[in-house]
């Protein structure tokens, strides 16, 4: 089993969480993908997807948009995945990691997590305190979800 956490960053923070998720992901293949080097192709039933977005007008980028959107709509069937997004905490925002989520859904995979929201201060972060250890904890569940 492999697991690729694809996601693109403006500032650094998603990729500083998509880095972590990926190095928590003990004993299996993981490792933490731009946008541009996805190859969905190399993805295999039982692998996991994890996606990654800053919040860019209430939804995920376009360059993440529309890598999933290029996916048929059957590519990820049994494909385990999970979204997440970095945003600024305000009472109100976008919610990019359910959108990514839907979209996953929409192509077949399987969604195995709640979309997961890591948090920054102000729009070029850094990440708040914590977020990073939140990252890693939260790959160690997808592990467990998965009954590794």
């Amino acid at each position: 089993m492999k697991a690729v956490v694809l996601y693109d960053s403006a500032y650094g923070n998603t990729r500083r969480i998509a880095e972590a998720i990926a190095g928590s992901l003990e004993g299996v293949d993981a490792k933490a993908t731009e946008v541009p080097g996805f190859h969905p192709e190399e993805l295999r039933p039982g692998d996991l997807l994890v996606v990654g977005s800053p919040i860019n007008g209430w939804r995920p980028t376009p360059i993440v948009s529309a890598a999933l959107e290029a996916l048929g709509r059957d590519q990820l069937r049994g494909i385990r995945a999970a979204a997440f997004d970095t945003r600024v905490r305000l009472f109100i925002h976008g919610d990019a990691a359910r959108k990514l989520s839907d979209e996953l859904s929409s192509r077949g995979a399987e969604i195995i997590s709640a979309p997961q929201p890591f948090y920054v201060k102000g729009t070029e972060g850094p990440l708040l305190s914590g977020e990073v250890e939140k990252a890693e904890f939260w790959a160690r569940s997808l592990l467990h979800a998965m009954g590794r």
